[in-house]
Parts: C-alpha cells; sequence; structure tokens
C-alpha cells in the first residue's frame, strides 16, 4: 500500500489545517489509519487513528478536542482536520496503515506496516 500525505503548510496559532492520506489504487475498507506526528528532537508520536472495520476513532489526549480524524464515503482518502492549532503542534506529519485485522493499540510506529512520506504543519505564536 503506497500512502500519499498532503495538507501541511504554516499557520497561525488558533487557525485550523485539514491533512490528507491517500491510498495509491486502493481504498482503506480493510484497514486501520492512523496520523503520526515528529518534531525536531523528538520520537514520533501517536495523534489519531481510525479502524476500516466501522470507523472508531482514537486521539492522543493533547488533541481530543481539536483534531477530527474521518474518512470519505469512498474510503479512499483519510483526513485529519485540525482545529485550534498550537505552537506545540508543529511538527512532521506522517499517516501510516495497518490490515484492520493485525491493528492492536496503534500507539507505537512498529505496529503499523504503511508509512506515507510526511508533510510539514508549522503553527506560529
Amino acid at each position: 500500500v503506497q500512502l500519499q500525505a498532503s495538507g501541511g503548510g504554516l499557520m497561525q496559532a488558533g487557525g485550523s489545517l485539514r491533512l490528507s492520506c491517500a491510498a495509491s489504487g486502493r481504498t482503506f475498507s480493510s484497514y486501520a489509519v492512523g496520523w503520526f506526528r515528529q518534531a525536531p528532537g523528538k520520537e514520533r508520536e501517536f495523534v489519531a487513528a481510525i479502524r476500516g472495520n466501522g470507523g472508531v476513532a482514537y486521539y492522543v489526549d493533547s488533541v481530543k478536542g481539536r483534531f477530527t480524524i474521518s474518512d470519505d464515503n469512498a474510503e479512499s482518502t483519510v483526513y485529519l482536520q485540525m482545529n485550534n492549532l498550537k505552537p506545540e503542534d508543529t511538527a512532521v506529519y506522517y499517516c501510516a496503515a495497518v490490515p484492520e485485522g493485525d491493528y492492536n493499540s496503534g500507539w507505537t510506529v512498529d505496529e503499523w506496516d504503511y508509512w506515507g512520506q510526511g508533510t510539514q504543519v508549522t503553527v506560529s505564536s
């Protein structure tokens, strides 16, 4: 599965961005899809995930109430809507996928089989 992440950019604090993760040549219907982020000098951390079998979503506490993960009706793209952005959200954001049957907690990097190339999000204060 090849993933293409897009939608990053420069935004002032309090603004919004929507990231997209598209799968080339297939849908996400049988995959869980997640978003991770990595700030300079820090480890890659879990942000959100959506299950392929019903769309149950999970979030890290720091983004709950501000970020929303969703998929389109065709399940070919997964979005991360980011509202009320904060400077601490600045990072490279990566999307990842794993077959739904292999999904565990989703919290750790090594649980995910496929990764997109990353898109930079910079939030200025």
